[in-house]
């Protein structure tokens, strides 16, 4: 059992922010913090947030700082996390941070993408699909990092997004070859994006494809959510498909569903398998019956 707190890197009134999570309950956060005398109006769901004067102070009281992205997976690990798509908080700085990562330097290119992923008409294909899939990552490559190549192909997976299967994919690949080039990236990188994009299309990476598997189970991670979380995924979907008529969109929605289960695996991952693969299969039939 341990208490964790990332550096004060998140900006906002005037100061900056750190967070403060456990490893396994929220009653012994909530008892470190009370015994620290942070305020209950610090609580945020699953964290506490606590000024950067604070921080110096909780480490000697026993916080272990631990870098952003290690206390985000000790968080999911504990099963405390709450998914962003739950949050209604804008996930700005979140993923600011998670693409500082891979692309330091390159704002303009970050809230270009930023900018696509908050299109009014996007339902599921938003902001909170993106951050899902960079924490589905997060899960099936702790305690290391996936590939950068990978990172990349999850921030332009759906970047162009009109709601037209296939050509989506297309236009999206075509979109990371155009600007990965001008950021400078490497022509082989540029190049294995663009195919990690197009395999998004119909999740059939090649057997021996470990980076194409990686994605293909993070994008199709929301599938093993909770029956509760998998009927707000389809509401969304049809929202996003709001142009296409109720009886077209049945057919077709079906097709897609019977697709994802003869799918074999659907998940290709050991660690994706136990998470999702049971689930899955238990919505999909669920929702084709």
């Amino acid at each position: 059992m341990a208490i964790y707190i990332d550096p004060p890197l998140w900006p906002a009134h005037g100061t900056h922010f750190s967070h403060l999570v456990s490893d396994t309950s929220l009653d012994e956060l909530h008892a470190f913090a009370a015994a620290a005398g942070i305020p209950e109006r610090a609580f945020d769901g699953d964290h506490y947030d606590v000024p950067e004067r604070r921080f110096d102070e909780l480490v000697a009281a026993g916080a272990v700082s631990v870098e952003a992205r290690l206390l985000v997976r000790k968080l999911i690990a504990s099963g405390l996390r709450i998914p962003a798509r739950r949050r209604n908080k804008s996930l700005k700085v979140p993923l600011l941070h998670r693409w500082e990562a891979i692309m330091p330097g390159h704002d303009a290119l970050f809230l270009d993408l930023l900018d696509r992923w908050s299109e009014p008409h996007r339902q599921y294909h938003g902001c909170t699909h993106l951050l899902s899939v960079l924490e589905a990552l997060d899960l099936l490559t702790e305690p290391a990092e996936a590939p950068r190549t990978v990172l990349l192909a999850a921030w332009f997976h759906d970047a162009v997004y009109r709601g037209t299967a296939g050509q989506d994919e297309e236009e999206s690949a075509r979109l990371a070859e155009d600007r990965l080039t001008a950021a400078g990236l490497p022509e082989a990188d540029v190049a294995e994006v663009a195919r990690l994009v197009l395999l998004t299309s119909d999740h059939q990476p090649e057997p021996g494809d470990d980076d194409g598997a990686l994605l293909c189970d993070a994008d199709l991670s929301i599938l093993g959510g909770e029956p509760e979380e998998y009927a707000r995924y389809v509401a969304a979907v049809r929202k996003d498909y709001a142009h296409i008529g109720d009886a077209d969109f049945a057919a077709g929605r079906a097709a897609v569903v019977r697709q994802l289960l003869e799918l074999d695996p659907l998940f290709h991952h050991q660690r994706a398998r136990e998470l999702w693969r049971d689930a899955a299969h238990r919505n999909l039939k669920g929702e084709l019956a």
